[in-house]
């Protein structure tokens, strides 16, 4: 594992134990680091897209930078999915 790919697996795992402390920076530089944009601004949140994996992000009110915990737990989801996240 690369020093890069460390880095990124760190920052994943530190989103995943901070769940509810999360901001849009935190996630944007992951999907960033791996190759993925973001697809759609909303107001609320972002579409973001890595690889054919898509996943939505939502913010606490609009302008805010802070996550909602349910769009943390779907970006751990798509990270599992692509194998940055968990068992692999």
């Amino acid at each position: 594992m690369t020093t890069d790919e460390s880095k990124i697996r760190e920052k994943i795992s530190q989103i995943a134990q901070g769940r509810r402390n999360v901001t849009f920076d935190d996630i944007h530089w992951v999907v960033k680091q791996i190759g993925g944009e973001v697809v759609r601004k909303t107001r609320h949140g972002y579409l973001f897209r890595v690889g054919s994996r898509r996943f939505m992000v939502n913010a606490h009110h609009p302008g805010s930078k802070q996550v909602k915990a349910y769009s943390v737990d779907d970006f751990l989801d798509a990270m599992r999915d692509l194998g940055w996240y968990g068992d692999s």
